[in-house]
């Protein structure tokens, strides 16, 4: 029906243009109109009866139908120019009265009815005909109450089938909008009936009957979308009762309605096909002898809408209740069920709701007739053992959850539950085809968009709900496992299920992190769980907050259900303990856990609220508050009230119990029940009637009278309505109230129960967008998923299946990373790396494997796409890296590092990778004397390697393509963005695979392949060099330390330390010490492996220096870099690079530091006493070693300009410096090459007095006479004296030079040290050096020019020492005193020297000055 002012304007129903003929021109339906006259009257005058009639005498008068039909073609052409402005009753009356009369047979009745067909189909009459509404009511009548005498049964389905014809197209015809109400179904009950006794008729009458039903079925709902909501809809008994049977109230189909519709005259009817006697039918009018409710009648001949609507449908549900009520039904024997009416009933049903859409749900009776008759049935025929039954329940199930599962949020939980749940389980011996049809419907309930995420906001975190996300994502995996069997399709289907979830969970991840507040599930006050609401069920950010925090409240109960199932005091404490009850318990507290929680034992909350304990029975009490049984009857009320418990044996909790409940009904239910007393009382009769009328011991059972007779003058002495105690004496007969719950089984009490839940629960969220609970969901989801995949993948062989495996778990990596799971990425690595072991096996075996080669490409996209998230799953990386890597499938610059390719070429650098020798098949040997024999024959002739078959070569290129698709090079060289975590793992699980393959003697590749991947990594993250630096170290220096042979490994390990330092030096200075310090490594190689390393291990160091010299200051990095050259001077090999990095250092003093100035000088002299190489290189080394104190000089003249304090010490570090610049060179001048030697000394003058004496402070020169140049002398003299003159060849030159040093030196830095207390002490040992070379003898002789240059080099000392008044006879007598300690040694040199000196007899006396800074004369 529509609005009142939109009657005319309701758009009409579009039909197929298949269905109907080109619509004819306005003037020619006159003609149209007397063609059917024609025919029907011809029709009729082939019938014996009007055939003898009309040829009767002239004066009979003619049969009225045929005196009609006459009286209308005369008339018809009149029409023909104003057909719009003609009643189409005119012309439609006789061929009605045809179809009516009784007299008629089939063939006329059949033709008249092919007209009318024919008015309807060409559009004859439209929306424009005049008077078109009472024509097509006319029609509709005519039609349902159409008789006929039936001839043969040919006819007679001819005839039904015309009638079917024509109600289908009055419904198509673009005028029925004009159709009523009442016409509607009148159209759909004359459709069925005929339905119903086709089942004696053919097999094309039967199938036509079904699909006009349909296509009825579908025009009626297809304009539901269109109609407006009209506030005087039809109010029925089924929209206020909570459970109501809709079959009692149909009348049978043997009655004769009066208003005709059914009353089909046929004389041969069909017995009715698995139906009881009482049909359903589609009833607008009121029952004989009900009231008219005023305003009905204007409802029942309005233009059809919603009320004939909800009627159709609660006839529709009502079929399958007519079904069920028989004994059909599910646990009935199968052989013996007849699926034909449930599927065509369910069929019809499902028209409708696809058609009407999500309309249905915008009006309350069809609404309520889905929520309450509908489901209910589907619960029943969703058990049922056929296959074909439980698709089409569960097709309307998917339909319903898409146009309105926000109005059926039980519903669809305890289908789910109950139905697709327990047959995907194969529970209660389902069969395979049921197992599988439940199994494909879960899936595709899987595959919406938006279902799992409703799942979990909807039903996990709702604490009156179950999980039924988690219970499906674990029914999924477990039904994914093949137990003893082979794959089977219901296994796929499971994975497949899982793979839609994890699919519809991974369109919704974004690329970053979905940002979590503070927790606000935790709960460290207590908080009345069941009365927390959320603000806003349709803002997200209200929601997901709220179904974060319930569900973590819903863990804690049902913990703490787990706990009160075992003991309910133990229980309830720990509910206490973890704040959801509170510190003190209250009765209200504890009943509404006992009310709301899900999993707990009812026999234990019945024994608890059955007891007598005061606490107890105010528990008891409150617990009866929390049920509204407002507008309920006491049977239904009953029944949910003991829905929630088991009602204990004790007659006393029993008592109390029902006193609570008794007086909680007649506080919201006073109408009918005088008392609470008549409340408990009846409350009482109905529980012990149902007892006698479902206890098999019960042999006399309670009649209805007997009822009505127990319960006498119990409502406050008066009696209660009978018919309200028979309605109640019915429900309990009909229904069992179950005492004992039955664990997962749907009974009538529970669906009661659900039924009024269903106003309490909370409302259902729909979930736009999932993405900010995907991560709770898939922490759940991802266990069994991987599970799954994992068993799956290890038995399938098919390709299809192979690829959906590896791109399941290519999905659940990417949620992982998303949401940055590393233990989710770890497993998958785990389970992926199973399937790549025939890597180990051959090339050939690999390249065959498909299996195989998906599950290794799987493993390297994940360690490409997500490696920032992986930890412990590097090493099954590395595992399957090694593999191939002893295959030879890895590609030759697998480890090049970022260095590499923008340095230049490293000549001593092995490449880091080469490819293995191909593995090829093992020969098979000769076996027999012959064969033996002729095998020693040809012992020394080469065997040809044998060729690989064309197999072996394609499957070799199938392993190559893998292995290149892989991108393992990526996985080090993007090491560098990988996060640090995730680095310091990867380095980890390096530095331990080498170490395993270390142990394994014969795998000493795989220790250095992992090894050059550990330096590539180290290097590829300089700037995080120092996350790693500590375990590369330790492993390398175990490396080195614990080598005593030469290997490729220790060589490895070396000179990667050493290109790690060379490098990193530029880029990390605080840093450089360590890199540096690391090198002293080296210094520890045993010494086969240092030997046979050297001279490359120089080289890396030459380059280390000269690309880096610039980034070593410190002390302790050039200790180490002069150590590693020291060690070189004497290697044959070694020493030529080693001094050429030396001599870089210290030539011109170009990169000479106060750091590392004496080292350089001590690695010098070592170059310099080398026996390798020509004497030129010691001469060089030497010069090196006084070319360095031009450094000295510089430093002194820099440190002019600084502060005092900073002055002095440098002045004190340069002194230092020169003084063991000075001792390097005086270990020289005793070398046994005289060339070397006498070098040396000439080097060791230049140095001595490079110097300015102010450079220097006084005590460095008296240090530099006691260190360097006295023990020079004696070691002279030592020489000559203790060694052969063919191990030292002219010694005496030496000696000369040597006494030339000790008098320059002296007079150099005579202004000096003659201001230093220990003077005299020099003085007295230079002239003690001096006789000492005076005694020196050579071959037993004294030397000529030794004795000749001494007296010379003193007088022209003791000149000077005279001229600057340092020696005067004033300089005070005594034996401590210059003056005469001079002359106490000069007179044993030279006597004569004195009176040269001091010519005239007496000395003179001279003024002793300070001595002026000069240099030499």
């Amino acid at each position: 029906m529509g609005c009142p002012d939109q009657q005319f304007k309701v758009t009409a129903v579009t039909r197929d243009s298949k269905d109907c003929s080109c619509r004819p021109p306005k003037t020619s339906s006159a003609f149209m109109v007397n063609s059917e006259i024609g025919a029907v009257l011809a029709v009729m005058r082939r019938n014996v009866r009007w055939g003898v009639q009309y040829m009767a005498d002239e004066d009979q008068i003619e049969h009225p139908l045929i005196k009609s039909f006459k009286e209308l073609r005369k008339k018809v052409f009149s029409w023909q120019h104003e057909w719009h402005d003609v009643n189409p009753v005119m012309y439609l009356q006789p061929f009605l009265d045809v179809v009516q009369s009784d007299e008629t047979s089939a063939p006329i009745t059949g033709v008249a009815l092919s007209s009318i067909y024919k008015f309807l189909i060409l559009e004859v009459l439209d929306l424009d005909t005049v008077n078109v509404s009472d024509a097509l009511h006319l029609i509709v009548n005519a039609v349902t109450s159409c008789r006929f005498e039936v001839t043969d049964p040919a006819s007679e389905e001819v005839v039904l089938m015309k009638i079917l014809q024509v109600l289908l197209a009055c419904m198509k015809s673009k005028a029925s909008v004009k159709l009523s109400n009442q016409h509607v179904c009148n159209i759909v009950n004359t459709c069925f009936q005929i339905v119903h006794q086709a089942s004696s008729k053919g097999e094309l009458l039967q199938r036509t009957a079904r699909h006009t039903m349909h296509e009825l079925v579908r025009c009626v709902f297809m304009h539901l979308p269109d109609v407006c909501n009209n506030q005087q809809e039809l109010t029925r008994s089924y929209a206020t009762d909570e459970v109501n049977m809709p079959d009692k109230n149909h009348s049978s189909a043997s009655k004769t309605q009066d208003n005709g519709y059914t009353g089909l005259k046929i004389e041969s009817v069909g017995t009715p096909i698995n139906l009881s006697t009482e049909i359903p039918e589609v009833k607008m009018d009121p029952e004989n002898g009900d009231e008219v409710v005023p305003g009905q009648t204007h409802i029942v001949m309005d233009p059809y809408g919603v009320p004939c609507m909800v009627e159709i449908f609660n006839f529709l549900c009502s079929l399958l209740n007519a079904v069920e009520h028989i004994g059909v039904g599910p646990r009935s024997n199968s052989l013996a069920y007849d699926e034909d009416v449930p599927l065509f009933s369910l069929g019809l049903i499902n028209s409708a709701i696809e058609l009407g859409g999500p309309s249905l749900g915008d009006h309350p009776e069809i609404l309520a007739l889905i929520q309450n008759d509908l489901f209910h049935s589907l619960l029943q025929f969703g058990l049922s053992p056929s296959p074909l039954i439980l698709s089409t329940v569960c097709s309307i199930v998917l339909n319903l959850y898409h146009l309105m599962r926000v109005k059926l949020k039980l519903q669809l939980e305890a289908f789910l539950s109950s139905v697709l749940m327990k047959i995907a389980l194969n529970k209660h011996g389902v069969s395979y085809q049921q197992q599988e049809v439940a199994m494909e419907t879960l899936v595709d309930l899987c595959r919406q968009p938006n279902f799992i995420h409703e799942l979990y906001a909807n039903y996990d975190c709702d604490i009156s709900c179950g999980n039924l996300f988690e219970d499906l994502a674990n029914l999924l995996s477990k039904s994914a496992f093949p137990v003893n069997s082979p794959l089977s399709a219901i296994h796929v289907l499971a994975l497949e299920g899982l793979i839609a979830m994890i699919t519809v969970m991974s369109d919704t991840v974004g690329n970053e992190v979905a940002v979590v507040g503070p927790d606000a599930s935790v709960m460290n006050n207590h908080e009345s769980f069941w009365n927390i609401k959320c603000d806003s069920y349709e803002n997200s950010d209200s929601w997901v907050p709220y179904i974060h925090k319930m569900k973590h409240i819903k863990k804690k109960l049902m913990i703490g259900a787990d706990h009160f199932n075992r003991d309910p005091k133990k229980g309830l404490q720990f509910l206490q303990g973890i704040n959801l009850l509170p510190e003190t318990l209250d009765p209200t507290s504890v009943a509404c856990f006992l009310r709301y929680t899900t999993g707990l034992d009812k026999n234990l909350v019945g024994d608890y609220l059955g007891n007598h304990n005061q606490f107890c029975v105010d528990v008891l009490q409150e617990f009866a508050k929390t049920f509204d049984f407002r507008e309920m009857n006491l049977d239904i009320a009953l029944r949910v009230f003991l829905e929630t418990f088991r009602l204990p044996g004790e007659s006393q909790k029993i008592q109390r119990v029902v006193e609570a409940f008794a007086e909680r009904y007649y506080e919201q239910s006073p109408d009918i029940l005088a008392n609470k007393d008549a409340a408990l009382l009846l409350s009482y009769s109905l529980i012990m009637l149902n007892t006698d009328q479902h206890n098999a011991q019960v042999k006399k059972k309670m009649t209805e009278d007997d009822f009505i007779r127990n319960n006498r003058l119990i409502n406050g002495g008066n009696d209660l309505p009978k018919e309200y105690l028979r309605e109640l004496f019915q429900s309990i007969s009909q229904h069992e109230i179950k005492m004992t719950p039955e664990q997962g089984v749907m009974t009538h009490d529970n669906w009661v129960g659900l039924i009024h839940k269903s106003k309490q629960t909370a409302p259902f969220i729909v979930c736009g967008s999932g993405e900010r609970i995907n991560n709770a969901m898939f922490a759940i989801l991802s266990g069994p998923t991987v599970a799954a995949l994992s068993v799956v993948l290890d038995l399938v062989e098919q390709e299809d299946v192979l690829e959906t495996c590896v791109n399941g778990f290519m999905t659940v990596a990417k949620i992982a990373g998303c949401y940055h799971l590393d233990n989710v990425l770890d497993g998958l690595l785990v389970s992926l790396s199973k399937f790549t072991m025939s890597i180990e096996e051959s090339v050939h075996a690999f390249g065959d494997d498909l299996k195989a080669r998906k599950a290794t490409m799987a493993v390297f996209t994940i360690a490409n796409t997500y490696g920032d998230y992986i930890r412990s799953g590097w090493r099954h990386i590395l595992d399957c890296i090694l593999s191939l890597h002893k295959l030879g499938l890895l590609p030759a610059r697998l480890a090049a590092d970022d260095f590499e390719s923008s340095s230049e070429p490293d000549p001593l650098k092995s490449p880091l990778v080469s490819p293995a020798k191909p593995v090829l098949p093992p020969v098979r040997k000769s076996s027999g004397l012959m064969g033996r024999f002729s095998e020693f024959l040809y012992y020394d002739t080469e065997k040809p390697a044998p060729q690989p078959s064309e197999e072996q070569v394609e499957a070799r290129k199938r392993a190559m393509e893998t292995v290149k698709d892989c991108h393992i090079d990526n996985v080090f060289i993007e090491s560098k963005f990988l996060q640090s975590e995730s680095l310091l793992c990867l380095s980890r699980a390096l530095i331990s695979s080498a170490s395993r393959s270390r142990k394994a003697n014969e795998d000493e590749d795989g220790a250095i392949f992992c090894l050059e991947l550990l330096i590539t990594v180290t290097l590829n993250n300089r700037d995080r060099i120092m996350l790693l630096w500590q375990g590369v170290y330790e492993y390398i220096a175990n490396i080195v330390q614990t080598a005593i042979m030469p290997s490729t490994l220790v060589e490895k390990a070396v000179f990667g330390l050493i290109r790690i330092c060379r490098r990193l030096l530029p880029y990390k200075e605080d840093l450089t010490d360590d890199l540096l310090k690391s090198l002293q490594l080296i210094l520890k190689l045993d010494a086969r492996v240092a030997d046979a390393y050297c001279e490359h291990i120089t080289h890396e160091v030459m380059r280390l220096v000269k690309a880096n010299v610039g980034q070593i200051k410190s002390h302790m990095g050039w200790r180490t870099i002069t150590s590693l050259l020291s060690i070189t001077a004497r290697h044959p090999e070694a020493s030529e690079p080693g001094f050429e990095t030396l001599e870089f250092i210290m030539l011109d003093g170009a990169h000479l530091l106060p750091a590392n100035f004496v080292l350089c000088v001590n690695a010098a002299r070592q170059f310099a006493e080398s026996r390798v190489g020509d004497v030129s290189r010691s001469t060089k080394s030497l010069d090196l070693m006084a070319g360095s104190v031009s450094c000295l000089v510089r430093w002194a003249h820099e440190a002019v300009g600084l502060k005092s304090e900073a002055k002095s010490q440098l002045s004190q570090n340069i002194g230092e410096m020169w003084v063991r610049l000075g001792q390097g060179l005086r270990k020289v001048c005793i070398d046994s090459r005289e060339e070397i030697r006498n070098h040396a000394v000439l080097m060791l003058q230049r140095c001595l007095t490079a110097l300015e004496t102010d450079q220097l402070q006084d005590e460095i020169w008296i240090q530099c006479f006691d260190l360097v140049i006295f023990p020079l002398v004696n070691d002279l003299l030592k020489v000559v004296e203790e060694k052969s003159a063919k191990e030292y060849r002219n010694m005496e030159g030496t000696l000369v030079l040597s006494l030339k040093l000790l008098s320059k030196a002296f007079l150099h830095s005579l202004p000096s040290i003659y201001r230093s207390v220990s003077f005299s002490k020099v003085w007295v040992g230079v002239l003690n050096c001096m006789e000492g070379y005076t005694k020196a003898k050579f071959r037993g002789k004294r030397s000529e020019n030794i004795y000749e240059l001494v007296p010379e080099l003193l007088k022209n000392t003791l000149l000077v020492m005279k001229s600057k008044g340092i020696l005067s006879p004033n300089d005070g007598a005594g034996p401590d005193g210059v003056w005469d300690l001079t002359w106490l040694h000069v007179k044993t040199l030279s006597p004569l020297v004195q009176s040269e000196v001091f010519p005239n007899d007496e000395p003179q006396t001279m003024v002793a000055t300070p001595v002026p800074e000069v240099g030499l004369v």
